[in-house]
C-alpha cells in the first residue's frame, strides 16, 4: 500500500476525532431504555442476544465482547448523567444494534463441556447473525464489530461465514498475523476462576479520558454479569486467522494508548487483508476501552462513516 494512502487514513482519523471532541464530549441522547433480550439456539444451546434499535433502522450491527466481560457491561453501560452505552449511541445513529453473550458469559450458560473454543464461538456468532438477518428484516446482513478477543472471534466468523455479514469492524485487535499458538495439553475440568474488581478496572489506563463514576459503574456491572471467568481451550484454533481470506469491507480501529493493539501487528494485518475496501483509523488520547471513554463519539463517527460511505455495486 502506498505511503500517501496510509497518511490519508491517519489524517482522516485525527480530523474526525478532533472535530467530534471539540463539538462535545458526548451527544445528547434520549433517556435510555432497557435492551430487549432474545434467545437464539446454536446447535440446541441457548444464546442471549440483546437488542436496541432505531425506529426505522437502516442497517443492523452485531457487537462481540472481549475475553473477560459480557455484552451488557461492555456495550450498554448505564451511568447517571453520562453517555457510555455504545448500543444507545449506535441506535441513535439509526441502527438496529444487537449484542451477543457467548457461552459462559452474561446470560448465556456454559454448555455441558463447560468450555468455549474459537471455532465454537465463530459458529455461535453465525447462528446469531443468521437470526438477526431474519429478525431485523433489512436488505443487508449485519455489520459485525468485535472488541479485543471478540475482534478475533469476529474475524474467524468472517472467514468461515463470509455471506453472513456485510462489513467487519475490528477494535482492540490483539493478534499478530505472524503469531503461532502451540497446541497445549487440554484441561479436563474448567478452572471457573472468580473475577475481581481490579480486573474489571484494568482496561482504564489513560488519565482523564473517563470519569471515576463511569469506571465504578463498569466494575459493578461487570462483576454482576460475570462473577466467574469463562474458560477457553483449543486456543491453537486462532492459528486459522488469515486476513487474506477476508473479502468484506473491513474497518480496523486502533486507540493511541491501547497496550494490546500493536501498530506493527496492525500493519501486517491491514496490508494482508483480502479486500481492497479497508480503512485503518487511529483514535488519539484513548486506550483499550475507547468505546466506553470520552472518545466514544469519535469511535461511533468512524463506524458510521465507514458503513455509510458509497460503494460501487458488485
Amino acid at each position: 500500500m502506498r505511503l500517501g494512502c496510509i497518511i490519508r487514513i491517519f489524517l482522516s482519523a485525527m480530523l474526525l476525532c478532533s472535530a467530534s471532541q471539540r463539538a462535545t464530549a458526548f451527544q445528547s441522547l434520549p433517556p435510555p431504555v432497557a435492551p430487549v433480550r432474545h434467545t437464539v439456539l446454536a446447535d440446541g444451546h441457548p444464546l442471549a442476544v440483546w437488542e436496541k434499535r432505531a425506529p426505522s433502522p437502516k442497517q443492523a450491527i452485531l457487537l462481540l465482547h472481549g475475553r473477560t466481560w459480557s455484552a451488557l457491561p461492555d456495550f450498554d453501560l448505564q451511568v447517571a448523567g453520562e453517555q457510555r452505552s455504545l448500543m444507545d449511541a449506535l441506535a441513535t445513529q439509526g441502527y438496529a444494534v444487537y449484542a451477543l453473550d457467548l457461552r459462559g458469559y452474561g446470560s448465556t450458560p456454559r454448555d455441558s463441556s463447560g468450555w468455549l473454543s474459537p471455532e465454537r464461538a465463530a459458529k455461535d456468532v453465525a447462528a446469531a447473525a443468521q437470526w438477526i438477518s431474519t429478525h431485523a428484516a433489512l436488505a443487508k446482513p449485519p455489520v459485525v464489530l468485535g472488541w479485543s478477543n471478540g475482534a478475533m472471534v469476529a474475524q474467524l466468523f468472517a472467514q468461515r461465514f463470509p455471506k453472513q455479514l456485510s462489513a467487519l469492524v475490528l477494535f482492540g485487535y490483539p493478534f499478530d498475523p505472524d503469531m503461532k499458538i502451540p497446541v497445549q495439553p487440554g484441561l479436563s475440568t474448567p478452572l471457573r476462576q472468580t473475577n475481581t474488581a481490579h480486573a474489571a478496572a484494568s482496561d482504564f489506563i489513560t488519565p482523564g479520558v473517563i470519569s471515576k463514576k463511569a469506571i465504578d459503574a463498569y466494575v459493578k456491572a461487570a462483576l454482576a454479569a460475570d462473577s466467574v471467568r469463562a474458560d477457553w481451550r483449543e486456543l491453537h484454533e486462532w492459528n486459522a486467522l488469515n486476513p487474506a481470506i477476508i473479502t468484506v469491507p473491513t474497518l480496523l480501529i486502533q486507540a493511541e494508548f491501547d497496550p494490546f493493539a500493536k501498530s506493527d501487528a496492525h500493519a501486517r494485518l491491514f496490508v494482508r487483508l483480502g479486500t481492497a475496501d479497508r480503512q485503518w483509523i487511529v483514535l488519539p488520547n484513548c486506550d483499550h476501552a475507547a468505546l466506553l471513554e470520552d472518545a466514544q463519539p469519535a469511535f461511533v463517527a468512524a463506524i458510521h462513516h465507514f458503513i455509510q460511505q458509497p460503494r460501487p455495486p458488485k
